[in-house]
């Protein structure tokens, strides 16, 4: 199993990320955190990289159920979404499987809200190939 969905899609950098957050709403989470790999790089060492983003999605019913069931999950939160533009003009979106990333729980209640929400990150990447 991948620790990761993706999909690749054409189309605007900007437009894709804008598709990427509404269809994260669709499913109940909000962005939290947008980190500019790109800008970051360039700031700290001064080096040239593609456009890349990393948005903190967090579905706050889940995120509650998760505290409750393991204290410190806070460590694997929230869940991150990845925008990059790709060298062929094409734009890769991926995000966490949060199945994957919960294994080393081990804690059987984590394990349902990790399959729910892998469900609706699953259905966010479905959403953007059905353009």
């Amino acid at each position: 199993m991948s620790y990761y969905f993706n999909t690749i899609v054409k189309g605007d950098f900007n437009a894709v990320i804008d598709k990427t957050t509404a269809l994260l709403q669709e499913q109940g989470f909000g962005v939290l955190t947008e980190i500019d790999i790109q800008q970051t790089l360039k700031k700290k060492l001064d080096v040239n990289f593609n456009k890349y983003k990393i948005l903190g999605a967090c579905n706050p019913t889940f995120a509650y159920k998760a505290l409750q069931a393991e204290s410190k999950i806070g460590t694997l939160l929230p869940c991150n979404v990845i925008i990059q533009e790709l060298d062929n003009n094409s734009i890769e979106v991926a995000a966490v499987n949060p199945i994957v990333s919960m294994q080393s729980v081990k804690n059987k209640a984590l394990e349902l809200i990790a399959e729910s929400v892998s469900n609706k990150l699953q259905a966010v990447i479905k959403g953007l190939e059905s353009d």
